[in-house]
């Protein structure tokens, strides 16, 4: 598969989704596994008509990447810097989301310094911010081993809440000064 490289790491080489059948293949499998999805939708997998019409051509032109071992080729999940919608060009939010095969390797730490840095140094960011639920420790940690340091605990409304709503949302952030020093 060619497509152009955004990023390399140690060990990650994180491209540009392209609109094809194998890159859809890959988010539908990633989406599948109810762990991976566990905090996302109950851990209900996205169907696959909405990975390959509506989620993959939002990545093929935005600010997500796919992240592969760099030695095997190897998909390993996605890398997002975005800014929020309606929101400052300069406040990026990091988000991820990684096959459960790479979980515990320190891929999501390694992947997310690599966009914290790159967001300060060449992107042009004042702040870089990260969410998850508080219950997701696993999260919470990676964003504390990236650089960033925790904001509040907030609350969202659902149609459907997932198990541990009830302890609210986490921002964890930091800034181009609180990074550079």
């Amino acid at each position: 598969m060619h497509s152009r490289i955004f990023l390399e790491t140690g060990r990650l080489r994180l491209r540009h989704f392209t609109d094809t059948d194998a890159d859809a293949e890959l988010l539908v499998a990633l989406d599948s596994d109810p762990e991976v999805m566990r905090y996302l939708g109950n851990g209900r997998p996205t169907p696959s008509d909405v990975i390959r019409h509506e989620v993959l051509p939002r990545f093929a032109r935005s600010q997500v990447w796919a992240a592969e071992e760099r030695s095997t080729g190897h998909f390993v999940g996605w890398f997002a810097l975005t800014p929020r919608v309606g929101g400052p060009a300069d406040d990026l939010e990091l988000g991820y989301r990684l096959r459960r095969a790479a979980w515990g390797r320190g891929y999501a730490t390694e992947g997310s310094r690599a966009l914290v840095r790159k967001a300060f140094t060449d992107l042009g960011a004042r702040r870089v911010y990260a969410e998850t639920m508080f219950v997701n420790t696993r999260s919470r940690r990676v964003m504390e081993k990236a650089g960033l340091s925790f904001v509040r605990v907030f609350h969202e409304e659902w149609d459907e809440a997932l198990p541990g709503a009830e302890h609210g949302e986490v921002e964890y952030a930091v800034t181009r000064e609180g990074w550079a020093l």
